[in-house]
């Protein structure tokens, strides 16, 4: 088994395992390190969370296009990315005006185009984003 393989098996590993609100009016967009991984956690996540619309970056070209594009209901930012921002590294993907940024920055852009009431997720655990992503979602009282 190779390590995406494993870290995918640890997605799957949900606590909780209560019945699932639909979420079908929902999205999130997560900014992360792998394409392969992002591609992956879109098909396996948002049946675990009542199918909100999930779209998963991996560069700041996209995550700043997606920013702008529509209002978002929860941002995620991928264990990859966490992990990075821990070690104090620089989270790849970035591109000239966002060189060398940590996730304190980011937290910022997300709130400036989305405003303050945004929920944002992080996490250095896969085990941990169903049950944070679900918990985000449905603390969210969309119309």
């Amino acid at each position: 088994m190779n390590s995406r393989d494993k870290l995918i098996n640890q997605i799957k590993e949900v606590e909780d395992d209560s019945p699932v609100s639909d979420s079908s009016n929902k999205s999130i967009l997560a900014r992360g390190c792998d394409p392969v991984m992002g591609k992956r956690a879109i098909e396996l996540i948002p049946p675990m969370l009542g199918n909100p619309e999930m779209v998963a970056v991996t560069n700041d070209d996209d995550f700043i296009r997606e920013l702008h594009r529509k209002k978002w209901s929860v941002i995620l930012f991928a264990p990859g990315a966490c992990r990075y921002d821990a070690a104090k590294l620089p989270i790849p993907g970035s591109r000239k005006i966002t060189n060398g940024w940590g996730l304190e920055q980011y937290r910022e852009l997300v709130i400036k185009h989305q405003g303050e009431e945004i929920k944002i997720v992080e996490t250095m655990d896969e085990r941990q984003i169903v049950d944070l992503l679900r918990e985000a979602l449905e603390s969210i009282n969309e119309i």
